[in-house]
């Protein structure tokens, strides 16, 4: 398979390690040195495109792969307003699109479970229910797309909260905020070198539960990637990363 890579950091450059490593080559790599080399011809070299740029910039990487026609992988998070407009066309294109807050493997079981506790969890109103999310300092958006996820699973099956509201600590510094009964608190901290840590906790007056997933690097995030590139290069249409992994 060819891989087009829109975002060549960290992260791109790990997805071009593990893509090579599954034996896929990579025709064309984009970041913010080289930006006119992203046209319809550069990219109709790739039979599927890798996107981990920036907030500010994925939406035109996006609309230049379906322009081009050519189905694209996206891990930046921060722009989910757009969803409902890019479902629509990609819905009456001739190529593919999916997203996903994460693409890890660890954190898309951990989706599924948190859902499934979250249910569990309306037998026993006395606990009241938290996310906290830690990155490293360079992260853009806050919350986390991944807590943000994680926040709406809970929502979904959880009858006591409607909406989540987030507060922001970087550097010991916190930010405050009211926090009604039905709304769902997600917390973020801004830590130097930590890739990610995400951690659900119900808590009462007698004792507390925590639901934990600590990434040790970002290789999991990639490797996600990846697999989401081979899953959907000979597809049409708008998918989510839960259609890839299709828990039941």
């Amino acid at each position: 398979m060819k891989i087009a890579l829109l975002g060549y950091g960290k992260m791109g450059k790990i997805i071009e390690k593990i893509a090579t490593d599954r034996k896929h080559e990579i025709v064309l790599k984009i970041d913010q040195d080289n930006l006119d080399d992203l046209t319809a011809e550069n990219l109709q070299l790739a039979d599927v495109a890798i996107e981990f740029s920036t907030p500010h910039t994925v939406l035109s990487n996006i609309e230049h792969c379906l322009n081009a026609g050519v189905p694209i992988v996206v891990g930046t998070t921060g722009w989910y307003n757009s969803l409902p407009d890019l479902k629509e066309k990609y819905e009456r294109s001739s190529t593919a699109m999916m997203y996903a807050s994460n693409f890890s493997v660890g954190v898309n079981i951990f989706f599924h479970v948190n859902k499934v506790l979250a249910k569990l969890m309306n037998n026993y109103p006395y606990y009241e229910v938290q996310v906290e999310e830690i990155h490293h300092t360079q992260k853009l958006d806050s919350p986390s797309g991944t807590a943000i996820t994680i926040a709406e699973g809970i929502i979904e099956n959880l009858d006591s909260k409607k909406d989540w509201v987030k507060a922001l600590s970087v550097d010991g510094e916190e930010n405050e905020i009211n926090v009604k009964n039905d709304q769902l608190l997600i917390e973020s901290f801004r830590i130097d070198s930590v890739p990610g840590t995400h951690t659900v906790i119900y808590d009462s007056e007698v004792d507390s539960i925590e639901f934990k997933h600590t990434a040790h690097n970002r290789n999991g995030f990639a490797l996600g990637a990846v697999l989401a590139a081979e899953w959907i290069q000979d597809k049409e249409g708008f998918y989510s990363v839960e259609d890839m992994f299709d828990f039941k």
